[in-house]
């Protein structure tokens, strides 16, 4: 699907009545509510069925105000740049200053190991990689977030909250 194209009038309607939507990432049975729910699996209140990891996402450019994935990223394969490729698809559906909320267990927590398709460990300093404020940016060069609250404990979960940072016209990080 291109990516100026929406996968259904209804979610067009949405669009075009709230001015962006809130995306929940991989939300199973347990969307948020006033959410547009996507998830892999076909489940009650899922709205659109697809896999985060087949890229492009059926989402327009631009199209999200919000974006959720609460114990999303654990389960996305980093291989050949696998989760850079994700964080930048997130980055594309986003607004400029859009909030891109994320949990997960803590690598190596006990949480990370008890389930067998957990496969992309993140701790605090993962984010660095992604906010072109941080020397860690300039290894990768991702779609640019700026951190805007970061919590962990190192044997339980962690949250992060990131906003959307915009690019000039050469695809540098403009100015704020």
């Amino acid at each position: 699907m291109p990516a100026n194209s929406s996968p259904s009038p209804a979610l067009d309607s949405r669009l075009s009545r709230l001015q962006g939507i809130r995306l929940d990432l991989g939300c199973g049975e347990h969307k948020q509510e006033t959410f547009v729910g996507l998830d892999v699996r076909p489940l009650p209140g899922v709205d659109i069925v697809h896999d985060v990891q087949d890229i492009p996402w059926p989402l327009p450019d631009e199209c999200c105000l919000t974006v959720l994935a609460s114990h999303l990223v654990e389960h996305i394969n980093p291989a050949g740049g696998g989760f850079l490729r994700f964080m930048d698809e997130a980055w594309r559906v986003c607004v400029v200053g859009a909030q891109f909320a994320i949990s997960c267990p803590y690598a190596g927590s006990p949480g990370y190991w008890q389930d067998p398709t957990h496969c992309n460990g993140c701790n605090q300093a993962t984010w660095a990689y992604f906010d072109p404020r941080q020397s860690l940016y300039a290894i990768y060069r991702p779609r640019p977030w700026h951190i805007e609250h970061i919590t962990w404990n190192p044997v339980g979960n962690m949250e992060v909250l990131l906003r959307k940072v915009a690019l000039d016209d050469q695809g540098e990080v403009a100015c704020e």
